[in-house]
């Protein structure tokens, strides 16, 4: 490993990854075969998981949001604006859908933030933690009050993933300081000479780094050469980390494996594709998963090789893994009280999972097309003949069994 470019200290952890070419060939990790033409389940949510609608209350105008979800707690739910980089608006409602709290801090000063991008909510604690475009994640309390600032990691000025790993720390992905390990290597014809993936935690309370690993990659580059530099690619569907029960999901599409990084510290392989995407034509990577109940749910993209990657000429399948049975087939997500509306678990919406629940939000607007059409029943039809068509949208909430 490379570290001579990162001038904050680590502590690397050796870890033991069960993974190997043996291995995969005697068939040993669960894998999803991107050759076989898997069937399409139809799967009613409710058989699978605990449904709940949440409508958050918006008879106080203060609390009327254009934005969605972007943390969940025990009791809490936080929302922002989708223009929160720009307008700095943090609500914070309670599971029944009552208002809370709200602030905002958006400004130049040392106690706000400016061009925020990521809000995190330690309910115990009264944290709320606010990363933006700068060296430092403010910590606020839920009424706006400011706490304490920590210190990113000296080169981190934009975390490309980051998600809450557990009460002490957080778990990140830094793509920039893998871009720069990768363009400062020696030169190589080879354009994976010298790339790490570098994943590490850093502690909630001052930001020291705990932990710092690479996952093993595999000769291929998902990334297209622009002015001598390596742009990673497709843009925003590569999801290097997901949160889990046991700790967090981790997958470098490079390698097409997920692996589970343990409450412990431990990695262990949990997932695989084949053929390798190296092998691909065209080219095919495994974007991670989630895990919840007795489902994993996968995303596999596909790629034409040797073109510039837009959003037009990639494609997505979503499979369901039953852990029980190694049974995989196609996702189709269906609700008993909404007739004719499919859902998909993604692991590129991964800010949507909440240790065993995942959130689904409904469009008001097409909610009240179906209440007219009578493809609504139940309580979700009961709950939107008393929405006004200027409310807040309405979640599906989906604790897995």
């Amino acid at each position: 490993m490379k570290t001579t470019h990162i001038s904050y200290v680590i502590v690397i952890t050796t870890l033991a990854i069960a993974y190997t070419s043996c291995q995969r060939a005697q068939g040993d990790l669960p894998y999803i075969d991107v050759r076989k033409n898997y069937p399409v389940k139809e799967v009613f949510l409710t058989d699978i998981a605990d449904i709940t609608y949440v409508h958050l209350c918006t008879e106080n105008s203060d609390y009327l949001y254009s934005g969605t979800v972007f943390d969940m707690t025990a009791n809490t739910i936080v929302i922002t604006n989708p223009d929160i980089r720009s307008s700095g608006d943090i609500f914070f409602f309670s599971k029944d859908g009552s208002p809370k709290s709200r602030f905002n801090r958006r400004g130049n000063g040392p106690r706000e933030y400016r061009n925020a991008y990521q809000v995190f909510y330690d309910e115990d604690a009264d944290d709320v933690f606010v990363l933006s475009t700068s060296n430092v994640m403010q910590v606020y309390s839920s009424a706006g009050r400011h706490k304490r600032d920590i210190p990113l990691p000296q080169g981190a000025i934009i975390m490309n993933e980051i998600i809450s790993f557990d009460e002490r720390s957080f778990l990140c992905y830094d793509e920039n300081m893998a871009a720069i390990v990768s363009l400062t290597s020696e030169a190589d014809d080879s354009p994976t000479k010298g790339y790490i993936a570098p994943f590490y935690l850093i502690s909630k309370v001052d930001g020291t780094v705990l932990d710092y690993f690479e996952l093993p990659i595999a000769p291929i580059f998902l990334g297209i050469p622009q002015d001598g530099r390596r742009v990673s690619a497709p843009p925003n569907t590569r999801v290097r980390l997901i949160s889990s029960k046991e700790g967090a999901l981790l997958c470098n599409p490079e390698n097409d494996t997920v692996f589970l990084y343990g409450k412990d510290r431990s990695l262990t392989p949990v997932l695989h594709k084949i053929p390798l995407a190296g092998a691909t034509n065209p080219l095919t990577y495994l974007n991670n998963c989630i895990d919840m109940g007795n489902y994993q749910f996968v995303e596999v993209y596909t790629v034409r090789a040797g073109e510039v990657y837009l959003g037009d000429i990639f494609s997505a399948k979503h499979y369901m893994r039953d852990k029980r049975t190694g049974d995989i087939f196609q996702q189709k997500l269906l609700l008993p009280e909404y007739t004719g509306k499919e859902f998909i678990i993604r692991p590129v919406l991964r800010r949507m999972v909440y240790g065993n629940k995942y959130y689904f939000e409904l469009d008001l607007v097409e909610l009240k097309e179906a209440y007219a059409q009578n493809k609504l029943s139940g309580k979700l039809k009961e709950l939107v003949a008393t929405l006004k068509a200027d409310d807040n949208n309405v979640y599906v909430i989906a604790e897995f069994k």
